[in-house]
């Protein structure tokens, strides 16, 4: 809503995104202030409607506007007001019921010489009764590489002491390094935001910038998008996209066939395959020779040796896993050659040419048809409609499932049952049941990663696994989502320690409970807000730079708080 027609108010709370949660972690609920735009809005509105022409770029969705700042005396004062509305001693406002509001923050345009960005305003209360009013002041500056700005730990504590009358001081130190960027291992893919980084928090700091000891507590922070061209799960992921096309055109009828990028054609491939079987099958199924076992191995995925034991040895795919390889997406083309290729196995089948070995519990329809045959009576199926996309869909699961359980149940004390129950359950429709097993390959490539670029081994894994497995069986695919993992320093010091982080923080504080008093510093590669540049230029411009194009910039934020007593 608006107050005074230029203020924008805005109460927050639960998931929604928190612009104040680098500097401050209180509340959830909070009123966020800032300079209005609809008046702006409104004439361009008006300006639009009187021109007769109508320009197809004007039709395009707009991004949304940035927030809007507003001066620095304009966020006082609305302070002001906040807090006499709050104190129970203003009788004279005439307020009967007073009422505790959520927490208040304005959005300042670092007009002043302490270049202020935010001003908050935290009610104190013992029970429903307010006491008081935390007062925080946010200030930022740089970006800058020239070290000679960064405050002194020292100058910190004792300017900490001056202002709020304490003796003794605690300091409190917390950085983030990111150990795998997205600009380092996903530069060939635009937009993702895949990223692993690591938050480190100890107590005692000696000094600005210091390496974070190894008794502190870390968190790894997981976020992975999936068709990193590099990943050695890369073959499996493009298997997966086929899988996912099938279940699209099952969907909607309509099927994309990707360009087959194998020169032999799956007809082709499957005349072989039926061939090879009628001359070796000897009553009893036998699973090809080395050399094509060898074949499959490769096709399945393209590993490296971190992973080479998990999918280049599965020696046990049955027949119809072996038909998926020969007619998956680099080698079928049309609905056309999917026909033709059922049409031979179906009659192969039919007159007892072939006698393939299937694992037990395979339920697809193609299954059904190799049972039936063993006993030389099969159904009629008609090779129509959806039935063979319905077909190789069904298959394609079946062998994927197994793919991805090769991995995560065939490592000792892996929670199997919550696969028996959930990931690869049979008792929901195809198209849940190929959504979940979009969630075992975003966990797979979760799991690849920590082993092949950390080298993590089992004993790290296994919670890593547990964490995202409970998660995908409680929410949708999500591949924003920031799996945590609680982890020891040591594990990953090697890749930080000669690094610069991306966070690095102090915490000062004196006083406890609700007279607690904390002055925060902090330099962080990215903006801390989002307003910084949008009306104030030279508020994140630097012209002191050393000139150095190797050296890190940093943003600098203050932290200072304050507090008003009512009672």
């Amino acid at each position: 809503f608006f107050f005074q027609t230029n203020v924008e108010v805005s109460l927050i709370g639960g998931s929604c995104k928190n612009p104040i949660e680098n500097f401050w972690n209180g509340s959830s609920t909070m009123y966020i202030l800032q300079k209005a735009t609809h008046n702006e809005e409104s004439d361009s509105m008006e300006e639009s409607r009187t021109d007769d022409a109508v320009y197809a770029p004007e039709l395009l969705p707009k991004e949304s506007p940035r927030p809007r700042a507003l001066s620095v005396g304009r966020a006082k004062q609305l302070i002001s007001l906040y807090t006499m509305v709050q104190n129970p001693n203003m009788t004279g406002l005439g307020i009967s019921d007073l009422v505790v509001l959520p927490p208040l923050w304005v959005r300042c345009d670092g007009s002043d010489p302490q270049h202020t960005c935010w001003i908050g305003a935290e009610p104190l209360k013992t029970r429903n009764k307010v006491t008081g009013v935390n007062i925080y002041m946010v200030s930022c500056d740089g970006p800058t590489a020239d070290k000679t700005r960064f405050a002194n730990l020292e100058e910190l504590k004792r300017e900490h002491k001056i202002r709020h009358r304490s003796s003794v001081v605690t300091t409190k130190g917390f950085a983030q390094y990111e150990l795998i960027a997205a600009a380092a291992i996903e530069d060939t893919i635009a937009g993702s935001e895949s990223s692993i980084c690591v938050d480190i928090a100890w107590n005692g700091v000696d000094k600005v910038l210091e390496i974070p000891p190894l008794v502190s507590a870390a968190t790894l922070n997981i976020a992975l998008e999936s068709g990193d061209p590099r990943s050695p799960v890369f073959q499996l992921y493009r298997e997966l996209q086929f899988l996912l096309a099938l279940a699209e055109g099952l969907k909607t009828g309509v099927t994309e066939w990707p360009e087959p990028s194998e020169s032999e054609s799956a007809l082709k491939l499957v005349q072989e395959f039926l061939t090879d079987l009628k001359k070796k099958l000897d009553g009893d199924y036998v699973s090809g020779n080395r050399s094509e076992r060898e074949k499959i191995k490769c096709d399945t995925a393209a590993v490296d040796s971190c992973i080479k034991s998990i999918f280049g040895e599965r020696g046990d795919l049955d027949f119809t896993e072996q038909l998926w390889c020969k007619m998956k997406g680099k080698y079928v083309s049309s609905y056309q050659e999917l026909i033709d290729c059922f049409t031979l196995v179906i009659k192969s089948l039919e007159l007892g040419e072939i006698q393939p070995w299937i694992h037990q519990g395979s339920s697809s329809c193609l299954s059904q048809l190799i049972q039936q045959s063993y006993h030389g009576k099969m159904e009629d199926v008609a090779l129509s409609d959806i039935t063979p996309i319905r077909m190789l869909l069904e298959i394609g699961l079946e062998k994927m499932k197994k793919d991805y359980v090769s991995f995560f149940i065939g490592e000792p004390d892996t929670c199997s049952l919550l696969f028996q129950d959930y990931f690869i359950s049979t008792s929901v429709d195809l198209q849940e049941q190929v959504h979940r097993v979009q969630k075992l390959h975003h966990m797979l490539e979760i799991m690849v990663s920590c082993t092949g670029l950390l080298q993590f081994r089992h004993e790290n894994l296994f919670p890593l696994t547990q964490i995202c497995m409970q998660y995908y069986k409680e929410n949708p695919l999500n591949e924003k989502h920031v799996f945590q993992l609680p982890i020891r320093p040591a594990l990953v010091k090697k890749f930080y320690q000669n690094d610069n982080p991306k966070i690095w923080k102090v915490e000062i504080s004196s006083g406890h409970g609700q007279k607690e008093l904390k002055t925060t510093w902090q330099v962080s590669t990215n903006p801390p807000v989002e307003h910084g540049t949008a009306n104030n230029s030279g508020l994140f411009s630097d012209s002191t730079v050393n000139g150095s194009s190797e050296e890190r910039l940093y943003f600098i934020t203050m932290t200072q708080c304050s507090q008003v007593q009512f009672t």
